[in-house]
Parts: structure tokens; sequence; C-alpha cells
């Protein structure tokens, strides 16, 4: 049996951790001491092992608790619902890998059509797309360095 503290240090985690795996039902304590304390078998140390692994790939608390589910009743269970899980997970990553490169690439579009230089930010384009929402920023650099020459001028 092992002893919360004992449990978390086996793992490298907060023994707050476990206490939040126990609040949201993915592992319960076989029982308590005399003293109030939560005793984990080797089967909980199993279980703490599968949910770390699953979290370490990526899936969320409710998608651990259906893997868990289906781990528990095995025999109930067929490999495509968990192949159903893994890959509805692998789409998700999949889109947002490609809203991530969307945003890496607007970003990147910005910086491009600015400068950087150390002359006034009144002209700034990244600046003026962000107030504007324009999603096509001028790829002119130094273009704000223009337009303040000629404000000048225009004084």
């Amino acid at each position: 049996m092992y002893r919360i503290g004992e449990l978390a240090k086996h793992f490298d985690i907060n023994q707050d951790t476990l206490r939040f795996y126990e609040k949201n039902q993915l592992l319960v304590p076989s029982e308590r001491s005399g003293a109030g304390y939560r005793l984990y078998t080797e089967q909980d140390k199993q279980t703490l092992s599968f949910i770390l692994r699953a979290k370490a790939v990526g899936f969320s608390l409710k998608e651990i608790q259906e893997l868990l589910s289906i781990e528990i009743d095995k025999a109930n269970n067929a490999c495509a619902d968990v192949k159903t899980l893994v890959d509805h997970k692998r789409l998700a990553v999949e889109e947002k890998i490609a809203e991530l490169q969307a945003f890496q690439l607007s970003l990147q579009r910005l910086s491009d059509a600015c400068c950087g230089g150390n002359v006034s930010a009144v002209h700034c384009t990244i600046l003026e797309a962000l107030e504007t929402g324009e999603t096509k920023v001028r790829s002119e650099n130094h273009s704000h360095e223009i337009k303040e020459q000629q404000d000048v001028v225009a004084e």
C-alpha cells in the first residue's frame, strides 16, 4: 500500500494532482488508514500510470475517463471504441496544428510588413493592420517612415 505522498513522489507529481484526479473520479484510493490517510494499491499505481501516459499524449480528463472506463471493462468494449477516441483526438490535433500554422503565417506577414526601426509607431503597419482588421498588410518595409516624412513636409 502507498500513502498519497509516496505515490506522488514515485511519479514525481504533486499530492494535489492526486487529489485532483480523485475529485474528478479518475483515481480512487482503495482505502484509508486508521488515521485517515489515503492508501493506494499496486492497481491504483498502475491506474495512475495509465492516466499520466494518456495525459502525456494529449488526452483531456474527459477523454481519459472514457479510456479508463474501457480499460476497466475491456471484455465489453471493442478496439474500435478505443481507435475512434484516438482518431478523434488526432483529427482535433491536426485542426489545432493548422490553426497554429495560420497564426504563424499571419504573424510572419505582420512582422515582414514592419521595419522594426526606432522611428515613431504613429504609422506602424502592424498597429494599423490590427486597428483596421485588414488581413493583408502592406509588404513594403519602412513605409511608415515615408508617411512620417510626408506628414512633416505637409505641416
